[in-house]
């Protein structure tokens, strides 16, 4: 009697359609149900997992953030304030090096390791003649001038000839620069691009850097010309001086001698010769040191103008 009815209730379409639906639709839940449990402990190993792994930067907090975006920028401008004194002490120590130089007598010519001029003071630049030594070689510079004399501070020989005299200043430049001569003082005569002459004096010294090795050479330039004039007048004088001694000692030689005879002769015409002769010889004595007396009020009044 069943299962008449349920062999009917098979043959009905309608019944078999919401039966096959019926097991679809379990199918599938229990399908769904299966797949959502092993979801499930899938994501359970995975949570276990990260649990014992380091937090990672998308985990951190905001403030962590914000913390280390402030202490980067407080460097950057700790180290931006440092860049700008260092700056400033840079400037401030090039600008007093400059007024320094500006402002010295004495002129200061520095060669690269190059043997070229790097700087030069005004005062240099005045002494030497030239409206820019920049990039100039001592050859160029001095152009063949030679050593008067020497006072060096060193006792090294010189190469090439053992005459001072031959020796032109920019072979003691290059000794210094290239042949670790420490330190010269030396004495030249020079001319001027322009044809004045002048006497120099010159201390060449090394310019030495933290590490010892050799930044180039300092040229320190004395005007002695007037100084180097003075003495010429004062050796002068010397010799006029002492040519002057030799006359007045034979005039007055010749002079005691007339006035010997004059005393033990006893010939009038005689004796008016003699005193003749006394008086050519006083008249030739004071024209001598009349002239004499002349030439120094002179020589002190081109000295003066010298200055």
């Amino acid at each position: 009697m069943v299962r008449e009815v349920l062999l009917k209730l098979l043959a009905n379409p309608i019944v078999l359609r919401a039966a096959v639906v019926l097991f679809c639709a379990s199918f599938a839940f229990l399908l769904a149900l299966f797949v959502m449990r092993r979801l499930r402990r899938s994501i359970s190993k995975e949570c276990d997992l990260s649990e014992g792994a380091a937090p990672s930067l998308d985990s951190l907090p905001l403030h962590l953030y914000n913390t280390v975006i402030q202490q980067l920028k407080q460097q950057k401008h700790e180290l931006i304030v440092q860049s700008q004194a260092e700056q400033h002490r840079a400037r401030t120590s090039e600008n007093f090096s400059h007024a320094v130089l500006s402002n010295l007598s004495c002129g200061v010519l520095v060669f690269g390791s190059n043997g070229l001029v790097k700087t030069a003071n005004p005062a240099a630049r005045a002494i030497l003649g030239y409206a820019s030594t920049t990039g100039m070689s001592a050859d160029d510079i001095f152009r063949g001038a030679e050593v008067h004399g020497t006072k060096s501070s060193t006792s090294a020989a010189y190469p090439d000839n053992s005459g001072v005299s031959s020796v032109r200043i920019a072979d003691e430049v290059r000794i210094v620069l290239h042949e670790g001569c420490k330190r010269r003082q030396i004495e030249a005569h020079y001319q001027t691009p322009a044809g004045e002459k002048r006497f120099l004096s010159l201390i060449i010294s090394q310019v030495p850097a933290v590490d010892g090795s050799l930044l180039g050479v300092t040229c320190l330039i004395n005007d002695l010309t007037e100084l180097e004039n003075i003495r010429r007048q004062q050796e002068l004088q010397g010799e006029i001086s002492a040519e002057m001694a030799l006359q007045l000692r034979t005039s007055l030689t010749t002079i005691s001698g007339y006035a010997q005879q004059l005393a033990n002769n006893r010939d009038p015409e005689m004796a008016k010769e003699i005193a003749t002769d006394i008086a050519q010889e006083a008249a030739q004595l004071d024209r001598t040191i009349g002239g004499f007396l002349m030439t120094k009020p002179a020589a002190k009044a081109a000295a003066g103008n010298s200055k």
